[in-house]
């Protein structure tokens, strides 16, 4: 028990390292390049045999789409556990070496830091920028239609994104690392990005995903549901906003958006910066809070890292009292 709490804590902090220093690695070395890549040839499959017709009921499409998910993520878990299994025939520190260096593609902090701030940028007239510009390079993150946004809302757009993937990025992919080693990282990351390609209520892009992406985006709510809520948390822990109904005020804004995951770090983002977060014709975060400013994106950026600093020190807290606990 103490080898694995050890183990766990020095791949944990190795792949933050070197998502720091070196970022992601190349597009054709990158495993979640590779799902993706699966995910467009099995979604092209799918939709062949999809109904198109908007608001038609097509069991056909629910049934190929959990099939060729649930192949996909057999593929996915079954490399990463024979993956694993093959570090563990390694001396402990080299399994941790290479256990941090398989987990590093699975999360991506500091690239979504960078992508946040190069919006931030993008706006600025002080840096070459405009709101053409700030419009543009939002669009690398979001599927929504950037055109008619003002720039208050292209940066409430980006701090909601910083939030969400603060989970999906993040947060979570560590929760089921913690929890089930890499097969659970890997597994949450092929769920994640099924949901970011299939999990449309409707029709996206010419094609109808309403029924062919249903399977992908119920399992995306179900494995990020503890982890998106736990996100929410950190972000009120290491702020300083505190008070009486605060959990309730927290659960209220979360349930604003469609989603039964992404309104938590969002609704907890907005409220400790006190600001308003929208999604046009979708959603109001915190209607009461401020229009976002050029300085709420550093803030906003600070309290992520924060939120991940803390979460790094409870799960070594954690695996400490677990290998305590397993020590005769």
């Amino acid at each position: 028990m103490l080898v694995w709490a050890l183990g766990t804590s020095v791949a944990l902090w190795l792949a933050l390292a070197v998502d720091r220093w070196w970022g992601e690695p190349r597009a054709h070395w990158h495993p979640v390049v590779w799902i993706g890549h699966y995910l467009a040839w099995a979604g092209r499959w799918v939709q062949r045999r999809t109904v198109q017709e908007p608001g038609a009921a097509d069991w056909r499409a629910f049934w190929l789409g959990a099939l060729v998910w649930c192949a996909g993520a057999a593929m996915v878990c079954v490399a990463a556990w024979a993956l694993q299994e093959a570090l563990q025939t390694l001396p402990w520190g080299l399994a941790a070496l290479g256990t941090g260096l398989l987990l590093k593609p699975l999360l991506a902090w500091a690239m979504l830091r960078s992508e946040v701030q190069a919006v931030e940028c993008a706006l600025d007239p002080a840096q070459g920028g405009s709101l053409a510009v700030g419009r543009e390079r939002l669009s690398w993150l979001v599927s929504r239609d950037v055109a008619q946004l003002t720039d208050t809302q292209v940066r409430e757009s980006a701090i909601e994104t910083l939030a969400e993937n603060l989970n999906d990025s993040v947060v979570a992919p560590i929760f089921w690392f913690v929890l089930l080693g890499l097969p659970g990282a890997a597994l949450y990351r092929f769920a994640n990005t099924a949901d970011a390609m299939w999990g449309y209520p409707g029709v996206y892009k010419g094609h109808n995903w309403a029924w062919a992406g249903k399977w992908a985006a119920r399992v995306d709510d179900v494995l990020s549901w503890l982890p998106a809520r736990i996100t929410a948390l950190l972000l009120l822990l290491v702020s300083s906003v505190r008070g009486p109904g605060l959990a309730a005020r927290l659960r209220q804004e979360a349930r604003q958006t469609p989603s039964p995951n992404s309104g938590w770090p969002m609704a907890a983002m907005a409220l400790v910066l006190d600001v308003g977060l929208r999604k046009p014709g979708v959603y109001v975060l915190n209607a009461t809070g401020r229009s976002a400013a050029a300085p709420d994106t550093a803030r906003a950026l600070a309290y992520a890292s924060h939120a991940l600093l803390a979460l790094m020190l409870i799960v070594q807290a954690a695996l400490l009292l677990i290998a305590a606990g397993g020590t005769p």
